[in-house]
C-alpha cells in the first residue's frame, strides 16, 4: 500500500465527553478514490469520529490532515452531510435555497448567489431527482427526499471529499439506490466517499474499503482485508446474529 496517496489522515485521536473517551486512540487513513464504510455497534463513535475529523467537536488529543495539511486549509474540498435527524427541517427555507447554501464555501457569504450558482444548484436537484420540488419548504418533503436534498447541496460544493453519516438511514429503497449510484458516480470521478453506515448486509456491495471501529480502531482496509467474521465479532462483542460470507453463505456469531 506505499504507493497509495491519502485524502484524509487522522492519528491519535481521542475525544472525550465529561472525561469518558468516546473516540479512543484512533489511528485512520483514508486513500484517494475510494469508498470507505466506518461500521461498528451503537455507541462505538461513528458519528463522534467524523464530526471530529471536521473540527465540528474538539478532539482531546490527536490531529488530522487533508491532503496533507490542515482542514482549515482544505475546507473547500471537502463536504459534509450530516445525519437527518440531526437537521432542524421546520426551518422556514425552500429546496432550492438549501442547495444554494452548498455554493456559499467558494462564493463566500458577502456575495449573493448569480446564475452559474443557480445552474450547478439546479444541476445537483436534477441529478437526485428533486428538480421539481425546488420551491418546496424542505419541512413538507419525505424522509428519503430531505437525503437527496441534503445530498444536493453537497455536489454543489464540488468538494474531493464527501463525508456522510448514516446517509441510508430512514430512506425508502428507491432513494437509497439512488444515492449509491451516485457516491458510485463521485467515486468513479476519483473523488472519496467516506460513510457511516450501519447494515452490514450491503457493505460489499457498496463499499470497498472498510473501517470498523468500537471506541478504538477494530480494523481498516479493504472489504477483503478487514471484513471478515472474524474481525467483525471483535468490533461487535458477539453481538452480531450472522453475516453471509462471499459466497451467500451464513456465518454464525454467538449472541
Amino acid at each position: 500500500m506505499s504507493d497509495l496517496k491519502w485524502a484524509i489522515e487522522a492519528e491519535d485521536i481521542t475525544i472525550a465527553y465529561n472525561d469518558k473517551p468516546v473516540v479512543w486512540d484512533v489511528d485512520l487513513r483514508v486513500p484517494e478514490g475510494v469508498m470507505m464504510a466506518i461500521i461498528g455497534p451503537n455507541g462505538a463513535g461513528k458519528s463522534t469520529l467524523l464530526k471530529g475529523l471536521l473540527g465540528l467537536i474538539p478532539l482531546t488529543a490527536g490531529q488530522v490532515t487533508v491532503f496533507g495539511d490542515t482542514y482549515k486549509n482544505q475546507r473547500n474540498k471537502v463536504a459534509y452531510v450530516p445525519q437527518r435527524t440531526a437537521v432542524d427541517w421546520d426551518f422556514p427555507t425552500t429546496v432550492l435555497d438549501v442547495v444554494l447554501m452548498g455554493t456559499y464555501g467558494k462564493l463566500g457569504w458577502i456575495k449573493r448567489p448569480g446564475k452559474n450558482e443557480f445552474f450547478k444548484a439546479t444541476e445537483a436537484l436534477d441529478k437526485v431527482g428533486m428538480r421539481e420540488f425546488a420551491d418546496r419548504q424542505i419541512s413538507q418533503l419525505s424522509g428519503g427526499q430531505q437525503q437527496r436534498v441534503f445530498l444536493a447541496r453537497a455536489l454543489t460544493q464540488e468538494a474531493e471529499i464527501y463525508l456522510m453519516d448514516e446517509p441510508f438511514q430512514g430512506v425508502d429503497a428507491a432513494t437509497e439506490r439512488a444515492i449509491i449510484a451516485l457516491l458510485k458516480e463521485l467515486k468513479n470521478a476519483g473523488k472519496t466517499v467516506v460513510a457511516v453506515h450501519h447494515d452490514l448486509q450491503t457493505v460489499s456491495d457498496y463499499f470497498d474499503w472498510v473501517t470498523l471501529l468500537n471506541v478504538r480502531r477494530i480494523a481498516s482496509g479493504t472489504i477483503k482485508e478487514a471484513f471478515t467474521p472474524e474481525i467483525l465479532k471483535k468490533a461487535y462483542g458477539g453481538r452480531l446474529s450472522f453475516l453471509e460470507d462471499r459466497n451467500g453463505c451464513p456465518d454464525t456469531l454467538e449472541e
